[in-house]
């Protein structure tokens, strides 16, 4: 009985000093209907209370980090294993891979106006990249006969010569060839997060008389669909 009591008063003083359940239970190894029944009555003066309030606070934030990191590595273990199923590229998978990003990204030619050059507009720096190698080493498109434009937001528009270098750098086109900007008005209640520093507009990839490789290019994803779909 002595031994109950005493552990009812450590309970008690701990809760008083902002402790949880499972704190209290960690260090008293009693049923929690028992511990309940002991901290009914303990009353909290405000001071204790908000110490408490505090505390379970920064318990829950610890408990967010803990599970935050756990998600961050497991995301980043899956990646790398996934990446390690890439052996590699051949021309052939190069070929389609570009096929398919323009079907998704790219500008199609319309009955209602026939000669549409090649357009393929993207945000994602990777995604360029590819699809300009993809231009250069399956289409055998030279360097002159790209042309680009940049769409940004408005509330950007301080931002555009870092923007030109940007994604100069990231093309390994000069800077004069990023002169052409398209301004897009903002919508303030946009849900979109890539707003802030890292946001660099949309860049659009033309090919001058390309209206033929449009064409071809229609026909290799109509190709891939017959083979996909019919076998």
């Amino acid at each position: 009985m002595i031994r109950k009591t005493a552990e009812k008063e450590k309970a008690i003083t701990l809760r008083k000093e902002g402790k949880t359940y499972s704190d209290i239970l960690r260090a008293i190894p009693v049923a929690k209907s028992t511990l309940g029944i002991w901290l009914k009555d303990a009353k909290l003066s405000i001071p204790e209370k908000q110490r408490f309030t505090l505390a379970k606070k920064l318990a829950s934030l610890r408990g967010g980090q803990a599970k935050r990191k756990q998600r961050i590595e497991k995301q980043d273990s899956i990646i790398s294993r996934a990446n390690l199923e890439i052996k590699g590229i051949s021309d052939r998978e190069l070929f389609l891979i570009g096929v398919i990003m323009y079907w998704a990204e790219g500008a199609k030619e319309k009955e209602y106006h026939p000669g549409s050059q090649l357009q393929f507009s993207n945000m994602d720096p990777k995604m360029i990249q590819i699809f300009l190698i993809w231009l250069k080493k399956v289409c055998k498109i030279d360097k002159n006969m790209i042309i680009f434009n940049i769409f940004l937001h408005k509330t950007h528009k301080h931002r555009v010569e870092e923007i030109r270098q940007y994604w100069s750098k990231i093309t390994g086109f000069p800077v004069n060839n990023f002169s052409t900007v398209y301004w897009k008005k903002n919508n303030i209640k946009t849900n979109r997060k890539n707003v802030g520093e890292k946001y660099n507009g949309v860049l659009k990839i033309k090919v001058k008389r390309s209206s033929d490789l449009v064409r071809r290019i229609a026909g290799w994803s109509e190709g891939i669909f017959e083979k996909v779909i019919k076998g």
